[in-house]
């Protein structure tokens, strides 16, 4: 494999250092060293530089939906989100679910649980099934965890 081809694979592994080529905020120099890619560090960032040019911008787009909260969750066989046989359902549990309905998809969710983690809420359960997306957080961090899904759904990059 190529260097440049070396380096475009281990860039693609660390999918944050790809959102900052596409968003241009990336020393090239220390992204090389960060890599660890065998040979010259200038060659090894003089790829870096290349990938980030053919790469598209960053852009970030506002999804339609709705985000909605449903607090007392706990554990089922069903419910609103069933992960191999573990469920949460409405009952008298401790957990709150947010719940967009709308235009998401798996990237709203990557970006929802990075922004979550972030803050950080530790989510039970996620998923996203057919413009539904669910997220399972401990009651004490339902309202922070609204706000933060809310301001994904309306920013989520492309």
């Amino acid at each position: 494999m190529t260097k440049a081809a070396t380096t475009r694979a281990a860039i693609d592994d660390n999918p944050f250092l790809r959102q900052a080529l596409r968003a241009g905020v990336v020393n090239h120099a220390a992204a090389a060293r960060f890599l660890d890619v065998d040979g010259d560090e200038e060659a090894v960032a003089a790829a870096i530089r290349r990938y980030g040019e053919e790469l598209p911008d960053f852009e970030a787009a506002e999804r339609r939906g709705t985000v909605s909260m449903e607090s007392g969750l706990g554990a089922s066989e069903d419910g609103l989100l069933v992960v191999s046989g573990h469920g949460f359902a409405p009952g008298e549990g401790r957990l709150t679910a947010l719940l967009a309905n709308g235009d998401v998809d798996t990237r709203v969710l990557a970006f929802a649980l990075d922004r979550l983690h972030a803050v950080d809420v530790e989510p039970v359960a996620a998923g996203v099934a057919e413009g539904a997306l669910a997220v399972v957080v401990e009651r004490r961090d339902g309202a922070d965890a609204l706000r933060v899904v809310e301001d994904a759904l309306g920013s989520v990059p492309q």
